[in-house]
């Protein structure tokens, strides 16, 4: 059985998440898949009823969100750079923008920057148009 360093690794080489998703039991909870989509990593959270928050609304509750942010932020250090050790979050900062519906989520990253021990990146989170993002994140990981 393969380690979740190994399945990093595989995916940065091959470009496909799929094993390193399956070693990851939350994002198994969370129903993430990685799709490419116009030549970037797209994150998707399938809805399912147990991501809901407030049943009333209903509406995505904000801890699967952050999951979902925090988790592309992994995935995308992984792509982008060439891992001695899983990343490890030093500091995640969430925007809940708007409320996020009972529907599939997506989620983009980008590398602001990468250092020796630091990699920076920004996440969004949206649902039907990526200029209207439900949430916002800035990830520092540690790499080093």
């Amino acid at each position: 059985m393969s380690t979740s360093l190994d399945a990093a690794r595989e995916a940065r080489t091959t470009g496909d998440f799929t094993a390193l998703v399956h070693a990851i039991p939350y994002l198994e909870f969370l129903g993430v898949t990685v799709e490419h989509r116009e030549g970037r990593r797209v994150g998707v959270m399938k809805f399912a009823e147990h991501l809901v928050g407030n049943p009333t609304l209903p509406a995505l509750h904000g801890g699967t969100l952050a999951g979902l942010l925090e988790s592309m932020a992994h995935l995308e250090c992984l792509a982008q750079t060439e891992v001695k050790q899983l990343p490890k979050t030093i500091t995640l900062t969430v925007d809940y923008l708007k409320s996020g519906k009972p529907k599939d989520t997506y989620a983009v990253a980008r590398v602001l920057k990468s250092g020796r021990r630091v990699t920076t990146l920004h996440v969004l989170a949206f649902q039907d148009d990526e200029r209207a993002p439900i949430a916002a994140a800035t990830v520092h990981l540690k790499v080093g």
